[in-house]
Parts: C-alpha cells; structure tokens; sequence
C-alpha cells in the first residue's frame, strides 16, 4: 500500500525549475533510495515532501491524505520524520534533551519510546547525559536517527547520512538504517553513494537535473551498467 506519493511535482526556487514532473513512491515498510550526483534536485525533493519547498504544480499524498498545501507541522504530525543532513543536533543540549524534542508531539516520550531506542542505540543510551556537540559524526548521526524515531513515524526521511562519515561508519550507519527498516518503518533515503544504499533498499529513482532518469528493483539498479558507470564508478 502506498504511503508516500509524489504525482508530477514541479519545484521552483524563483524562476529556476528544480524539479521537472517527478513521480515517486514509497510503499508502507519499504526502504527506498534516491540517487543523485550534485545538484540533481535530491535534497529539494525532500523539502518538497516535508512542504518546506511548495510545490507548483502536482499532488503529494501521505498516508491516503493530499498534503499538498498542507503545513510542515502538519506532516510532521501526519508521520514524517526528518533525519536532516549533517545531523543538525543541538549542540547545547544533552543527547536526552536531543531526543525529548524529537518526542515533543508525544509529551517528551513514553518509557517504551526509549526503551525502544535505546535498544537500536545502545551508544545513545550510553552517551544520554552528555553534550550533542562533543560528539563525534558517527555519534552524531546515530542521536539524528534515534531524535527522528522518538516521534513514532511512519516515514523516516534521510538527507545524506553518509556525508562526512569515515567508510566503516557509513557502513554501520546503513546497518542501522536496515534494522530501523525491518522493525517496520518506511524509509527514503537521498544519497549520493548509490552501492551502499541500494545494498540494503528494496528500490530506487535515479535523479539527474530534477528529472527522473531511472527507477526500478535495487539489484537491477546495481546491474545497470549505465548506473554502474555513473555511481558506482565501474
């Protein structure tokens, strides 16, 4: 069943057409990935879906609700989640009062939400009492992601969580994104590193310059020789 929905979305920054009738979909428990090199109109898509970029023209549905001129906070509270790119924590705050906020529509959290975060995230829990900005990157990311699981949402959405990460902790950054998957949750993560993302999803969208140029089943994306040779450098 379709949860996310995106029907011939046009984006403009001013008089510059970003996105150009792009059609996505994002099952209810499905992990995709949208793939793109610079300036391919990824994290705009993104915007777009969470309304903080309107759209021009299109439908965007979630959860069998039109959204399209709906408010920010009103998906947030529909059951969107952003995992934004370099993390964005505040820096001030304890990595608890990190993930309070990210509960903030459910009264900071209920035991079974922590519970349940800690349990993906056992460096959170360790880490809960201590300042999000003396964190390392792989720390960071891992509070973005448990911050985004305390709202309880339907769809995570992910800008990048590759980006300044060591390659061992990219790797275990997708591991996780994989296990928040398998307990249920939709995921669509925009990213630049398409062999590690479509290791673990279940389908892609190829972007190139707001347009959609490729989409289909994960292993056959990874085969596409004319991928192959754009991303994945082979």
């Amino acid at each position: 069943m379709s949860l996310l929905k995106l029907e011939g979305v046009n984006t403009y920054y001013g008089p510059i057409h970003i996105l150009q009738d792009l059609s996505i979909e994002v099952n209810a428990g499905e992990l995709v990935c949208l793939l793109g090199g610079n300036a391919s109109g990824k994290s705009t898509t993104l915007k777009t879906i969470l309304g903080i970029v309107r759209s021009h023209s299109g439908r965007i549905e979630f959860d069998g609700e039109d959204v399209t001129t709906r408010s920010t906070s009103h998906r947030i509270g529909r059951g969107m989640a952003i995992v934004p790119e370099n993390r964005r924590l505040f820096a001030p705050m304890t990595v608890l009062e990190n993930l309070e906020l990210g509960a903030y529509l459910h009264g900071g959290g209920a035991k079974e939400d922590y519970a349940r975060v800690y349990e993906t995230f056992p460096l959170v829990y360790d880490r809960r009492s201590q300042l999000a900005g003396t964190l390392s990157g792989g720390e960071q990311q891992m509070v973005a992601m448990a911050r985004a699981l305390m709202s309880r949402p339907k769809l995570m959405l992910m800008d990048e969580p590759s980006m300044g990460l060591a390659p061992i902790l990219v790797e275990r950054s997708f591991e996780v994104i994989k296990q928040v998957h398998e307990s249920g949750v939709a995921v669509l993560v925009v990213e630049q590193n398409a062999n590690v993302s479509l290791s673990i999803a279940d389908r892609g969208y190829v972007l190139s310059t707001g347009r959609l140029v490729l989409e289909g089943k994960a292993g056959d994306l990874l085969n596409d020789e004319g991928l192959r040779k754009a991303y994945l450098g082979r």
